[in-house]
């Protein structure tokens, strides 16, 4: 089941609004993590330098087939072995993966979705005990040139609160400023 306001721009408008390198470090990926978890991988914005920083495996999903390509396309040029993209509705099929086997989970930019227990959920499942879970929205401004409309998009202590009641501990005081357009928050899943 697709998030409400899942579309995709296009890639050319979709890649300026990050630097997928530098929010991957200011939300905690290193070298140090063994398997990653995407919850929509998209174009692979995020997926191609993941891999490259790991020496673990990333799982991307994503329900759109034409994301899974898209982002296949890049993996073969980058020729990255340690990559599996799954076409998956993780909302209703899970993600596939064993209890405790993952080191570190993304959810970018999908946090609006009605089905958020659900996906927090699974984390949960699948993360291994003191594994990092990374967030990251778009900034609560209605300025923003992407980003679902104003009434569904989460303030930063919305995210927060809902990964917190999930269980997970937030790392640090506040959220991380992820300009131009986003902030994140890196959670870990303690006993």
């Amino acid at each position: 089941m697709k998030t409400r306001e899942s579309g995709m721009p296009p890639e050319e408008m979709w890649s300026g609004f990050f630097d997928p390198f530098t929010v991957l470090k200011k939300l905690g990926l290193t070298a140090n993590c063994r398997d990653v978890l995407e919850f929509g991988c998209g174009y692979g914005t995020f997926t191609i330098p993941a891999a490259q920083i790991i020496h673990g495996s990333i799982h991307a999903l994503d329900i759109d087939a034409q994301m899974i390509e898209a982002a296949n396309a890049k993996v073969l040029s980058s020729k990255l072995p340690n990559v599996n993209l799954q076409l998956r509705d993780f909302v209703s099929d899970g993600t596939g993966m064993p209890d405790d086997s993952i080191d570190y989970v993304m959810l970018f930019n999908i946090l609006h979705a009605v089905e958020r227990e659900a996906m927090l959920n699974e984390v949960w499942r699948i993360l291994a005990l003191n594994g990092t879970l990374a967030v990251m929205h778009w900034n609560y401004d209605a300025n923003t040139p992407r980003g679902p409309s104003m009434d569904i998009r989460p303030r930063p202590s919305d995210c927060k609160s809902w990964v917190e009641t999930s269980g997970f501990q937030m790392i640090g005081n506040s959220s991380i400023d992820l300009p131009p357009f986003h902030y994140g928050f890196v959670f870990k899943k303690s006993s």
